[in-house]
């Protein structure tokens, strides 16, 4: 199979299905969008956060449509603990489309540390758990977005369980048919066909290495931007 992020410049797949939902609210002229996460949905250092950067870019797309966004983002969260705040911070917004960011810290945190950190199967279980909730308590379309592809995530000890993490959370977005927006693989052909190197795709004040730069940042909006924009139907 041709590999679909081959071109430079790198632009991402199509979403696997058309944000009905989001599309209609656009028709209506008024659309909520939630975003919820961990650092790269709250903002970490110095970086402005995609959140921030995608709003105005759909503003400017849908002129004629009043587009607000909820950024709920906490750093260092994972799904577990998202999925507690899903009443107060996604579902009470009415969210006519809803960016879920997770699978990062699950693969990244220290095991031994205090409080620990969820486990896999934890995680993916929440995940399954807060898709249903999205499913069965709103008319929201929902993207998910998988981890960073950063030298974090890709030493010799948590390389295997970053990309477990990508597939599963692949496969619980295609049972759930939602779409998911495929950070990992963006950002591993930024680096593979485009030759952006990690000290341009990483925070440079980020010692762990682990956080998006504000380039790569910019790069992944403007990507999540055309594929919301794809598969919007306003016609």
């Amino acid at each position: 199979m041709e590999n679909p992020f081959s071109s430079i410049p790198v632009v991402p797949p199509p979403f696997a299905h058309v944000l009905r939902h989001f599309s209609r609210a656009l028709r209506q002229c008024q659309a909520k969008i939630v975003a919820i996460g961990s650092s790269t949905t709250a903002g970490e250092g110095n970086i402005v956060p995609y959140p921030d950067r995608l709003l105005p870019l759909l503003r400017a797309q849908y002129p004629t449509a009043a587009i607000g966004l909820d950024n709920e983002g906490v750093s260092g969260q994972e799904a577990p603990v998202e999925l507690l705040r899903f009443d107060a911070d996604v579902i009470s917004h009415r969210p006519d489309l809803v960016i879920w960011q997770i699978g990062t810290n699950a693969v990244w945190q220290d095991p031994g540390q205090v409080p620990r950190p969820p486990t896999f199967f934890e995680t993916t279980k929440a995940i399954q758990d807060g898709l249903d909730r999205l499913r069965d308590e709103t008319e929201a379309d929902v993207i998910l977005m998988d981890l960073q592809y950063v030298p974090a995530l890709l030493t010799p000890a948590k390389r295997d369980k970053a990309i477990a993490m990508v597939v599963a959370i692949d496969e619980l977005a295609r049972d759930a048919g939602v779409n998911v927006f495929h950070r990992f693989a963006f950002m591993k052909a930024l680096r593979e066909i485009e030759g952006a190197s990690f000290d341009k795709m990483v925070d440079p004040t980020d010692d762990s290495r682990l956080h998006d730069s504000d380039w790569v940042t910019q790069r992944l909006t403007w990507a999540l931007k055309l594929a919301i924009v794809g598969s919007v139907d306003i016609a």
